[in-house]
C-alpha cells in the first residue's frame, strides 16, 4: 500500500500537463517495487531454479 506521502511526491515530479494514466502506472509501479522489497525482507524469494522453471512456463 501506499502512503499519501509517496503519492504527493510522485504528483510533484510529474509535468505540468499529464494523463491520469501516466499518474496510474507511475503509482503502479512504486506499488510494485514496495511490494517486492517487503516480500525479499520476509525471505518470501524464489531460488534460482524456481525461477527457472517458472520462467520456461511463461516463454513457451
Amino acid at each position: 500500500m501506499l502512503t499519501r506521502t509517496q503519492v504527493f511526491n510522485t504528483v510533484e515530479k510529474l509535468p505540468e500537463q499529464f494523463s491520469i494514466d501516466q499518474l496510474i502506472d507511475k503509482l503502479m509501479f512504486i506499488d510494485k517495487v514496495e511490494t517486492g522489497l517487503k516480500q525479499s525482507e520476509s525471505g518470501n524469494v524464489n531460488t534460482k531454479e524456481q525461477a527457472k522453471q517458472k520462467l520456461s512456463k511463461w516463454l513457451r
